[in-house]
Protein backbone atom coordinates (compact mmCIF):
# COMPACT_ATOMS: atom_id res chain seq x y z
CA UNK A 1 0.00 0.00 0.00
CA UNK A 2 1.53 3.27 -1.02
CA UNK A 3 1.97 5.89 2.00
CA UNK A 4 -1.18 8.35 2.74
CA UNK A 5 -0.36 11.45 3.88
CA UNK A 6 -2.27 14.78 4.91
CA UNK A 7 -3.08 17.63 2.18
CA UNK A 8 -0.35 20.39 1.77
CA UNK A 9 -0.74 23.44 4.09
CA UNK A 10 -1.68 25.73 1.30
CA UNK A 11 -5.02 24.06 1.09
CA UNK A 12 -5.92 22.90 4.64
CA UNK A 13 -8.62 25.09 6.33
CA UNK A 14 -7.89 26.87 9.59
CA UNK A 15 -10.51 25.72 11.77
CA UNK A 16 -13.26 22.76 11.21
CA UNK A 17 -16.46 22.66 13.10
CA UNK A 18 -19.90 20.34 12.43
CA UNK A 19 -22.73 22.30 11.42
CA UNK A 20 -26.07 21.80 12.97
CA UNK A 21 -26.83 18.77 11.20
CA UNK A 22 -23.72 16.58 11.30
CA UNK A 23 -23.09 17.30 14.69
CA UNK A 24 -26.30 15.84 16.06
CA UNK A 25 -25.62 13.01 14.24
CA UNK A 26 -22.37 12.73 15.50
CA UNK A 27 -23.59 12.95 18.65
CA UNK A 28 -26.05 9.58 18.15
CA UNK A 29 -23.08 8.32 17.26
CA UNK A 30 -21.32 8.48 19.71
CA UNK A 31 -23.90 7.29 21.97
CA UNK A 32 -23.83 3.84 20.37
CA UNK A 33 -21.11 3.28 22.59
CA UNK A 34 -19.96 2.87 26.68
CA UNK A 35 -18.93 5.77 27.76
CA UNK A 36 -15.29 4.13 28.57
CA UNK A 37 -16.00 2.97 24.65
CA UNK A 38 -16.25 6.21 23.14
CA UNK A 39 -13.94 6.44 20.95
CA UNK A 40 -14.60 3.69 18.67
CA UNK A 41 -16.67 5.78 17.02
CA UNK A 42 -13.71 7.82 15.56
CA UNK A 43 -14.22 5.83 12.03
CA UNK A 44 -17.78 6.71 11.73
CA UNK A 45 -17.36 10.77 12.83
CA UNK A 46 -14.46 10.92 10.52
CA UNK A 47 -16.91 9.62 7.56
CA UNK A 48 -19.42 12.63 8.88
CA UNK A 49 -16.47 15.16 8.17
CA UNK A 50 -15.76 13.67 4.71
CA UNK A 51 -19.61 13.94 4.31
CA UNK A 52 -19.53 17.58 5.30
CA UNK A 53 -16.42 18.49 3.25
CA UNK A 54 -15.90 16.42 0.47
CA UNK A 55 -12.91 15.55 2.48
CA UNK A 56 -10.79 14.89 5.36
CA UNK A 57 -9.20 17.99 6.84
CA UNK A 58 -6.20 17.72 9.54
CA UNK A 59 -8.34 20.39 11.42
CA UNK A 60 -10.73 17.66 11.40
CA UNK A 61 -9.07 14.85 12.33
CA UNK A 62 -7.95 17.18 15.25
CA UNK A 63 -11.70 17.99 16.31
CA UNK A 64 -12.93 14.42 15.97
CA UNK A 65 -10.29 13.34 18.34
CA UNK A 66 -10.98 16.20 21.03
CA UNK A 67 -14.70 14.79 20.70
CA UNK A 68 -13.59 11.82 21.61
CA UNK A 69 -11.21 12.56 23.85
CA UNK A 70 -7.93 10.57 22.01
CA UNK A 71 -4.71 11.66 21.01
CA UNK A 72 -4.32 13.23 17.56
CA UNK A 73 -1.84 10.42 16.75
CA UNK A 74 -4.25 8.14 17.25
CA UNK A 75 -7.05 9.90 15.01
CA UNK A 76 -4.37 9.97 12.62
CA UNK A 77 -3.89 6.57 12.50
CA UNK A 78 -7.23 5.82 11.43
CA UNK A 79 -8.03 8.85 8.88
CA UNK A 80 -4.21 7.47 7.09
CA UNK A 81 -4.97 4.17 7.05
CA UNK A 82 -8.37 3.28 5.93
CA UNK A 83 -8.54 4.62 1.66
CA UNK A 84 -11.93 5.39 2.24
CA UNK A 85 -10.48 8.39 3.64
CA UNK A 86 -10.26 11.26 1.03
CA UNK A 87 -6.94 13.22 2.44
CA UNK A 88 -7.18 15.85 0.25
CA UNK A 89 -9.40 17.78 -2.38
CA UNK A 90 -11.78 16.04 -4.45
CA UNK A 91 -14.56 16.66 -7.08
CA UNK A 92 -16.84 19.20 -4.94
CA UNK A 93 -19.82 17.06 -7.85
CA UNK A 94 -18.31 13.92 -8.01
CA UNK A 95 -15.03 11.95 -6.73
CA UNK A 96 -15.00 8.98 -9.39
CA UNK A 97 -13.54 5.55 -8.11
CA UNK A 98 -12.86 3.20 -10.77
CA UNK A 99 -12.08 -0.28 -9.35
CA UNK A 100 -9.20 -1.95 -11.12
CA UNK A 101 -9.15 -5.11 -9.77
CA UNK A 102 -8.94 -8.63 -12.13
CA UNK A 103 -12.40 -8.65 -12.68
CA UNK A 104 -13.13 -5.51 -13.87
CA UNK A 105 -9.84 -5.22 -15.08
CA UNK A 106 -11.03 -8.20 -17.45
CA UNK A 107 -13.87 -6.24 -18.94
CA UNK A 108 -12.62 -3.44 -19.45
CA UNK A 109 -11.88 -0.83 -16.45
CA UNK A 110 -8.91 0.16 -18.14
CA UNK A 111 -10.59 1.75 -20.70
CA UNK A 112 -12.95 3.50 -18.01
CA UNK A 113 -9.49 4.87 -16.68
CA UNK A 114 -8.62 6.37 -20.17
CA UNK A 115 -12.11 8.00 -20.05
CA UNK A 116 -11.58 9.29 -16.41
CA UNK A 117 -7.97 10.82 -17.77
CA UNK A 118 -10.07 12.43 -21.14
CA UNK A 119 -12.60 14.19 -19.13
CA UNK A 120 -11.02 14.72 -15.66
CA UNK A 121 -7.23 14.66 -15.26
CA UNK A 122 -4.62 13.06 -16.60
CA UNK A 123 -3.33 11.85 -12.84
CA UNK A 124 -5.27 10.36 -10.56
CA UNK A 125 -6.42 12.54 -7.40
CA UNK A 126 -6.15 15.63 -9.08
CA UNK A 127 -9.64 17.55 -9.81
CA UNK A 128 -9.95 19.06 -13.24
CA UNK A 129 -9.52 22.79 -13.67
CA UNK A 130 -12.83 23.68 -11.90
CA UNK A 131 -12.25 21.33 -9.21
CA UNK A 132 -15.90 19.88 -10.01
CA UNK A 133 -14.69 16.44 -10.99
CA UNK A 134 -11.50 14.18 -9.91
CA UNK A 135 -10.98 10.40 -10.27
CA UNK A 136 -8.68 7.42 -8.77
CA UNK A 137 -8.13 4.09 -9.32
CA UNK A 138 -9.29 1.86 -6.35
CA UNK A 139 -9.36 -2.11 -5.35
CA UNK A 140 -12.81 -4.18 -5.15
CA UNK A 141 -15.68 -2.91 -4.73
CA UNK A 142 -17.92 -5.80 -4.29
CA UNK A 143 -20.23 -6.22 -7.81
CA UNK A 144 -17.31 -8.12 -10.06
CA UNK A 145 -19.98 -10.05 -11.78
CA UNK A 146 -21.39 -6.82 -12.74
CA UNK A 147 -17.85 -5.64 -14.03
CA UNK A 148 -16.81 -3.14 -14.74
CA UNK A 149 -17.67 -0.49 -12.49
CA UNK A 150 -17.40 2.69 -11.04
CA UNK A 151 -18.23 4.39 -7.48
CA UNK A 152 -19.36 8.00 -7.01
CA UNK A 153 -19.80 8.86 -3.49
CA UNK A 154 -22.33 6.36 -2.12
CA UNK A 155 -23.38 5.00 -4.94
CA UNK A 156 -22.19 2.25 -7.45
CA UNK A 157 -22.49 2.70 -11.55
CA UNK A 158 -22.09 -0.87 -12.77
CA UNK A 159 -22.16 -2.91 -16.07
CA UNK A 160 -20.23 0.15 -18.01
CA UNK A 161 -19.19 1.14 -21.65
CA UNK A 162 -16.81 3.90 -22.00
CA UNK A 163 -19.36 5.76 -23.63
CA UNK A 164 -21.47 5.70 -20.94
CA UNK A 165 -19.16 6.47 -18.61
CA UNK A 166 -18.26 9.17 -20.14
CA UNK A 167 -22.56 9.96 -20.36
CA UNK A 168 -22.16 10.19 -16.88
CA UNK A 169 -19.55 11.84 -16.27
CA UNK A 170 -21.32 15.00 -17.91
CA UNK A 171 -24.30 14.44 -16.28
CA UNK A 172 -22.69 15.03 -12.76
CA UNK A 173 -20.62 17.90 -14.13
CA UNK A 174 -23.65 19.60 -15.31
CA UNK A 175 -25.24 19.42 -11.90
CA UNK A 176 -28.12 16.75 -12.89
CA UNK A 177 -26.73 13.42 -11.28
CA UNK A 178 -30.69 12.35 -10.89
CA UNK A 179 -31.17 11.72 -14.24
CA UNK A 180 -28.98 8.80 -13.98
CA UNK A 181 -29.95 5.50 -12.88
CA UNK A 182 -27.60 3.58 -10.38
CA UNK A 183 -26.71 -0.34 -10.16
CA UNK A 184 -26.51 -1.90 -13.67
CA UNK A 185 -26.90 0.12 -16.56
CA UNK A 186 -27.96 -2.46 -18.70
CA UNK A 187 -30.80 -4.22 -18.64
CA UNK A 188 -30.28 -6.61 -15.54
CA UNK A 189 -31.72 -6.59 -11.99
CA UNK A 190 -29.02 -6.34 -9.69
CA UNK A 191 -26.62 -9.16 -10.43
CA UNK A 192 -29.53 -11.53 -12.13
CA UNK A 193 -27.83 -13.06 -15.55
CA UNK A 194 -28.02 -10.55 -18.14
CA UNK A 195 -29.44 -12.49 -20.97
CA UNK A 196 -32.54 -12.61 -18.50
CA UNK A 197 -34.06 -15.51 -16.06
CA UNK A 198 -32.99 -19.12 -17.15
CA UNK A 199 -35.22 -20.37 -14.56
CA UNK A 200 -38.21 -20.00 -12.74
CA UNK A 201 -39.49 -18.48 -15.48
CA UNK A 202 -43.10 -18.88 -15.23
CA UNK A 203 -45.87 -17.93 -12.74
CA UNK A 204 -47.00 -21.30 -10.86
CA UNK A 205 -50.40 -20.80 -9.34
CA UNK A 206 -50.95 -23.01 -5.76
CA UNK A 207 -54.58 -24.02 -6.24
CA UNK A 208 -56.72 -24.20 -3.48
CA UNK A 209 -55.41 -27.01 -0.73
CA UNK A 210 -53.01 -28.65 -2.94
CA UNK A 211 -49.33 -28.17 -4.67
CA UNK A 212 -48.75 -26.67 -7.90
CA UNK A 213 -48.77 -28.69 -10.99
CA UNK A 214 -45.49 -29.51 -11.86
CA UNK A 215 -43.72 -29.00 -8.41
CA UNK A 216 -42.37 -31.62 -5.51
CA UNK A 217 -46.14 -32.00 -4.01
CA UNK A 218 -47.54 -33.19 -7.49
CA UNK A 219 -51.55 -33.77 -6.90
CA UNK A 220 -52.48 -37.80 -8.18
CA UNK A 221 -55.18 -38.61 -10.11
CA UNK A 222 -57.91 -40.05 -7.72
CA UNK A 223 -57.67 -43.34 -8.74
CA UNK A 224 -53.82 -43.18 -8.26
CA UNK A 225 -54.42 -41.83 -4.68
CA UNK A 226 -57.23 -44.36 -4.14
CA UNK A 227 -54.47 -47.09 -5.27
CA UNK A 228 -51.95 -45.71 -3.24
CA UNK A 229 -54.09 -45.47 0.01
CA UNK A 230 -53.41 -47.95 2.85
CA UNK A 231 -56.51 -50.66 2.89
CA UNK A 232 -58.49 -50.60 5.98
CA UNK A 233 -60.34 -53.64 7.31
CA UNK A 234 -63.67 -53.23 5.03
CA UNK A 235 -61.50 -54.71 2.13
CA UNK A 236 -62.09 -57.96 2.45
CA UNK A 237 -60.06 -60.75 0.91
CA UNK A 238 -61.15 -63.60 -0.88
CA UNK A 239 -60.57 -66.24 2.32
CA UNK A 240 -63.04 -64.05 4.74
CA UNK A 241 -66.27 -65.80 5.68
CA UNK A 242 -69.15 -63.93 4.99
CA UNK A 243 -70.36 -64.11 8.27
CA UNK A 244 -66.44 -62.32 8.99
CA UNK A 245 -66.92 -60.07 6.15
CA UNK A 246 -69.97 -58.79 7.32
CA UNK A 247 -68.90 -58.40 10.93
CA UNK A 248 -65.65 -56.45 9.75
CA UNK A 249 -68.04 -53.81 7.40
CA UNK A 250 -70.49 -53.11 10.27
CA UNK A 251 -66.95 -52.09 12.30
CA UNK A 252 -66.22 -50.32 9.23
CA UNK A 253 -69.56 -48.35 8.93
CA UNK A 254 -69.41 -47.06 12.89
CA UNK A 255 -65.47 -46.11 13.00
CA UNK A 256 -63.83 -45.34 9.42
CA UNK A 257 -59.87 -45.95 10.17
CA UNK A 258 -58.69 -43.28 7.45
CA UNK A 259 -59.03 -40.11 8.75
CA UNK A 260 -62.41 -40.03 9.77
CA UNK A 261 -63.99 -36.34 9.97
CA UNK A 262 -64.52 -35.03 13.74
CA UNK A 263 -68.36 -35.55 13.42
CA UNK A 264 -69.95 -38.46 11.94
CA UNK A 265 -74.07 -39.01 11.28
CA UNK A 266 -75.35 -42.06 10.89
CA UNK A 267 -75.92 -43.73 7.32
CA UNK A 268 -79.03 -43.75 5.77
CA UNK A 269 -81.36 -46.35 7.47
CA UNK A 270 -81.53 -48.21 4.12
CA UNK A 271 -77.88 -47.85 2.93
CA UNK A 272 -77.60 -49.45 6.65
CA UNK A 273 -80.14 -52.44 5.94
CA UNK A 274 -78.12 -52.64 2.72
CA UNK A 275 -74.76 -53.50 4.27
CA UNK A 276 -76.17 -55.88 7.27
CA UNK A 277 -77.91 -58.04 4.66
CA UNK A 278 -74.76 -58.62 2.79
CA UNK A 279 -73.81 -58.16 -0.81
CA UNK A 280 -77.00 -59.07 -3.76
CA UNK A 281 -76.64 -61.77 -6.37
CA UNK A 282 -75.84 -59.13 -8.58
CA UNK A 283 -73.02 -57.83 -6.71
CA UNK A 284 -71.22 -61.32 -6.16
CA UNK A 285 -71.46 -62.09 -10.18
CA UNK A 286 -69.38 -58.51 -11.02
CA UNK A 287 -67.21 -58.46 -7.65
CA UNK A 288 -67.15 -61.81 -5.69
CA UNK A 289 -64.79 -61.18 -3.73
CA UNK A 290 -65.22 -57.78 -2.40
CA UNK A 291 -68.92 -56.78 -3.17
CA UNK A 292 -69.72 -56.19 0.63
CA UNK A 293 -66.68 -53.81 0.25
CA UNK A 294 -67.74 -51.85 -2.42
CA UNK A 295 -70.58 -51.45 -0.82
CA UNK A 296 -69.34 -50.29 2.19
CA UNK A 297 -67.66 -47.85 0.15
CA UNK A 298 -70.82 -46.21 -0.72
CA UNK A 299 -71.36 -44.83 2.50
CA UNK A 300 -67.73 -44.35 4.01
CA UNK A 301 -66.58 -40.43 3.35
CA UNK A 302 -64.31 -40.21 0.42
CA UNK A 303 -61.17 -39.02 0.96
CA UNK A 304 -59.07 -38.97 -1.95
CA UNK A 305 -61.45 -37.89 -4.44
CA UNK A 306 -60.30 -34.05 -5.13
CA UNK A 307 -63.25 -32.84 -2.43
CA UNK A 308 -63.54 -32.99 1.18
CA UNK A 309 -66.69 -34.72 3.11
CA UNK A 310 -68.80 -32.10 4.36
CA UNK A 311 -68.68 -32.22 8.26
CA UNK A 312 -72.39 -32.74 8.89
CA UNK A 313 -72.96 -34.96 6.54
CA UNK A 314 -69.64 -37.90 6.07
CA UNK A 315 -72.36 -39.76 3.42
CA UNK A 316 -72.73 -37.08 0.84
CA UNK A 317 -71.62 -38.27 -2.22
CA UNK A 318 -68.07 -36.74 -4.01
CA UNK A 319 -70.65 -35.99 -7.08
CA UNK A 320 -72.40 -34.11 -5.18
CA UNK A 321 -69.90 -31.65 -3.41
CA UNK A 322 -67.68 -30.91 -7.04
CA UNK A 323 -71.40 -29.78 -8.40
CA UNK A 324 -71.59 -27.07 -5.25
CA UNK A 325 -67.61 -26.47 -6.36
CA UNK A 326 -68.47 -26.14 -9.48
CA UNK A 327 -71.44 -23.55 -8.43
CA UNK A 328 -69.41 -21.44 -6.05
CA UNK A 329 -66.20 -21.19 -8.55
CA UNK A 330 -68.63 -19.89 -11.39
CA UNK A 331 -69.58 -17.10 -9.41
CA UNK A 332 -66.31 -15.85 -9.38
CA UNK A 333 -64.36 -14.44 -11.87
CA UNK A 334 -61.45 -16.98 -13.36
CA UNK A 335 -58.38 -16.65 -11.45
CA UNK A 336 -55.65 -14.59 -13.49
CA UNK A 337 -58.04 -13.66 -16.24
CA UNK A 338 -57.10 -11.01 -18.53
CA UNK A 339 -58.60 -7.09 -17.52
CA UNK A 340 -62.14 -5.94 -19.16
CA UNK A 341 -61.32 -4.60 -22.47
CA UNK A 342 -63.85 -2.29 -21.88
CA UNK A 343 -62.01 -1.42 -18.61
CA UNK A 344 -61.07 2.75 -18.51
CA UNK A 345 -57.77 1.99 -17.61
CA UNK A 346 -56.80 0.24 -20.47
CA UNK A 347 -54.45 2.65 -23.04
CA UNK A 348 -55.65 3.92 -25.80
CA UNK A 349 -55.14 1.76 -29.04
CA UNK A 350 -54.71 3.10 -32.67
CA UNK A 351 -55.83 0.94 -36.14
CA UNK A 352 -52.80 -0.69 -37.31
CA UNK A 353 -50.68 2.38 -39.33
CA UNK A 354 -49.12 1.55 -42.73
CA UNK A 355 -45.38 1.38 -40.51
CA UNK A 356 -45.61 0.38 -37.12
CA UNK A 357 -43.01 0.39 -34.98
CA UNK A 358 -40.57 -2.59 -34.08
CA UNK A 359 -41.93 -3.14 -30.27
CA UNK A 360 -39.30 -6.18 -29.84
CA UNK A 361 -36.72 -3.32 -29.79
CA UNK A 362 -37.83 -2.79 -26.51
CA UNK A 363 -35.80 -5.24 -24.14
CA UNK A 364 -38.41 -8.04 -22.53
CA UNK A 365 -40.71 -8.20 -25.96
CA UNK A 366 -40.69 -10.84 -27.40
CA UNK A 367 -42.92 -11.73 -30.82
CA UNK A 368 -45.26 -13.18 -28.77
CA UNK A 369 -45.44 -9.97 -26.67
CA UNK A 370 -45.30 -8.29 -29.71
CA UNK A 371 -48.26 -10.21 -31.80
CA UNK A 372 -50.59 -9.17 -27.59
CA UNK A 373 -49.58 -5.49 -27.60
CA UNK A 374 -50.89 -5.36 -31.60
CA UNK A 375 -54.11 -6.92 -30.45
CA UNK A 376 -54.69 -4.16 -27.52
CA UNK A 377 -53.76 -1.62 -30.53
CA UNK A 378 -50.69 -1.23 -29.30
CA UNK A 379 -48.07 -0.63 -32.27
CA UNK A 380 -45.85 2.61 -31.79
CA UNK A 381 -43.11 3.56 -29.25
CA UNK A 382 -44.71 6.92 -28.73
CA UNK A 383 -48.30 4.96 -27.65
CA UNK A 384 -45.68 2.49 -24.52
CA UNK A 385 -44.25 6.18 -23.70
CA UNK A 386 -47.27 7.95 -22.66
CA UNK A 387 -48.52 4.61 -20.00
CA UNK A 388 -49.15 5.82 -16.73
CA UNK A 389 -49.60 3.29 -13.56
CA UNK A 390 -53.12 2.44 -14.03
CA UNK A 391 -52.72 1.85 -18.19
CA UNK A 392 -49.30 -0.34 -17.14
CA UNK A 393 -51.00 -2.37 -14.35
CA UNK A 394 -53.74 -3.18 -16.77
CA UNK A 395 -51.83 -4.26 -19.59
CA UNK A 396 -49.58 -6.01 -17.19
CA UNK A 397 -52.67 -8.38 -16.81
CA UNK A 398 -52.40 -9.80 -20.17
CA UNK A 399 -49.05 -10.83 -19.30
CA UNK A 400 -48.42 -14.35 -18.62
CA UNK A 401 -45.19 -13.29 -16.24
CA UNK A 402 -46.63 -10.08 -14.67
CA UNK A 403 -44.35 -7.67 -13.05
CA UNK A 404 -42.39 -7.00 -16.70
CA UNK A 405 -43.41 -3.76 -17.62
CA UNK A 406 -42.52 -1.50 -14.29
CA UNK A 407 -39.00 -4.25 -13.76
CA UNK A 408 -37.65 -3.38 -17.46
CA UNK A 409 -38.68 0.17 -17.53
CA UNK A 410 -40.20 -0.26 -20.71
CA UNK A 411 -41.81 3.18 -20.78
CA UNK A 412 -38.32 4.53 -20.54
CA UNK A 413 -37.45 2.49 -23.35
CA UNK A 414 -39.90 3.93 -25.52
CA UNK A 415 -39.41 7.11 -24.42
CA UNK A 416 -35.73 6.87 -26.05
CA UNK A 417 -36.96 4.82 -29.22
CA UNK A 418 -39.60 7.32 -29.85
CA UNK A 419 -37.23 10.58 -29.12
CA UNK A 420 -34.22 9.09 -31.05
CA UNK A 421 -34.60 5.25 -32.42
CA UNK A 422 -31.33 3.36 -31.65
CA UNK A 423 -28.60 6.23 -31.61
CA UNK A 424 -30.71 7.67 -28.35
CA UNK A 425 -31.54 4.35 -26.58
CA UNK A 426 -27.63 3.67 -26.92
CA UNK A 427 -26.85 7.06 -25.25
CA UNK A 428 -29.01 6.45 -22.67
CA UNK A 429 -28.51 3.05 -22.19
CA UNK A 430 -25.29 2.65 -22.98
CA UNK A 431 -26.02 -0.72 -25.42
CA UNK A 432 -28.27 -1.53 -28.66
CA UNK A 433 -31.59 -1.83 -28.60
CA UNK A 434 -32.52 -5.56 -28.36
Amino acid sequence: MSVRRLAEDSVQPAEFAFNREFAAEAKTWMKKYPKERVQSAVIPLLMLAQEQDGWVTKRAIEKVADMLGMPYIRALEVATFYTQFQLKPVGTRAHIQVCGTTPCMLRGSEELMDVCRKKIHPEPLHPNESGTLSWEEVECQGACVNAPMVMIFKDSYEDLTPERLAYIIDRFEAGRPEEINTGPQINRIYSAPESGLTSLTEEVKMPAGGAAKGTRGKSKSPEATEAARPRSKSTTPASKSPAKAKADVKDDAKAPETDPPKTVSKAPAKATERVAAGPTTKEKKTNPTGAVAGTAKSVRPARNAGSSVTKGNPTMSVAATATGRAKASAAKPAAGAAPSLEDKNRPAGIAKPANPDDLKMISGVGPKIEGILHSLGIYKFEQVSKWKKAEREWVDGYLKFKGRIEREDWVKQAKALAKGGEAEYIKVFGKKPR
